[in-house]
């Protein structure tokens, strides 16, 4: 990039999985440059636009984590390894979602209430019930509750299902169902980042995913039928975030929208692999207000500012 004039040198056309790290590397030897990703050489060319500059990393129509960048001004040309905590989380089916359900394995009561959830619960496929009246009812207590950096995994929610989920900080959602979603599926209430990777949900009135706090939601390999919205940013919470989503692989049947945003606060929505049955409106843009009032609608469709996606990332069917 020089200044607002990029010129691409080389590139590599590469399939990547979410939640996995890759080695970038970038050699600069007067006007020669080689690149490589994961030790494959991306390219190697000669441009004297980079006698001098500062360093960048960037992504396009997508999100990305980057760790342990090195620069040396000589010697060393390969990064160290990574020793980074961060937990990867599973990668998306790589098939769309057909909605078949999973048989349960077993039924388990909720005697006391709302299950905390700390560290990795794997529910083994059974059924979770019951917990709330079933409704759009506010305040409803939700079945499983998730400290920050939880992950829940192999479960079936049963009806009435409460408010779901509520993810205290950043969280996974593993192969989660909901059989008839009640207040909410899952409510995202703080952190940066939130996964949902497979499972589905049926029957919402309203919506599946709310999104109350900050950061990004990602959502791929699910499937959803019957339901008002797949994901909202909230519109009129107490406290106003820019939020962002992004969707990857996912199939509705009989949804009205996919995602609704408020473009005053610089909220985005991302698309790809999105397969609908019926019709759908996939990004719905609103204006968000405080607590109290009602958001304003004020459009629909991509944008490339809020809304990103192309026709080729939707299937009709």
């Amino acid at each position: 990039m020089n200044g607002s004039s990029v010129t691409v040198l080389a590139s590599l056309a590469r399939t990547v999985s979410t939640g996995t790290w890759y080695t970038l590397l970038v050699d600069v030897s007067g006007s020669t440059i080689r690149a490589s990703v994961d030790g494959a050489q991306v390219g190697s060319v000669t441009n004297s636009l980079v006698a001098n500059g500062r360093i960048g990393l960037q992504t396009a129509n997508s999100t990305a984590s980057f760790d342990d960048l090195v620069v040396a001004t000589s010697g060393t040309t390969t990064p160290p390894t990574s020793t980074s905590t961060t937990t990867n989380p599973p990668t998306s089916p790589s098939t769309p979602p057909t909605g078949t359900w999973p048989t349960k394995t077993g039924d388990v009561g909720l005697p006391t209430g709302t299950i905390p959830v700390s560290g990795t619960f794997d529910g083994l496929m059974r059924r979770y019930c019951c917990i709330g009246d079933g409704g759009q009812s506010e305040s409803q207590d939700p079945v499983f509750e998730l400290a920050p950096g939880a992950t829940i995994k192999n479960v079936i929610i049963g009806a009435p299902a409460g408010d779901g989920i509520h993810c205290l900080g950043n969280c996974t959602i593993q192969n989660v169902w909901w059989e008839d979603v009640g207040e909410d599926a899952a409510t995202f209430l703080g952190g940066t980042d939130y996964f949902v990777i497979g499972g589905g949900a049926r029957s919402a009135s309203d919506k599946v995913f709310q999104h109350n706090g900050p950061g990004t939601v990602h959502i791929t390999g699910f499937y959803a039928e019957n339901v008002g919205k797949l994901y909202r940013a909230c519109g009129n919470c107490t406290n106003s975030f820019q939020r962002h989503v992004v969707v990857d692989n996912v199939t509705v049947r009989s949804t009205s929208v996919i995602a609704g945003i408020n473009i005053n606060w610089g909220d985005t929505a991302r698309f790809t692999r999105i397969t609908v049955y019926g019709s759908a409106t996939i990004c719905d843009k609103y204006n968000g207000v405080p607590k109290g009032s009602e958001p304003t609608h004020v459009g629909s469709g991509a944008d490339g500012v809020n809304c990103f996606y192309s026709p080729s990332d939707i299937t009709n069917l």
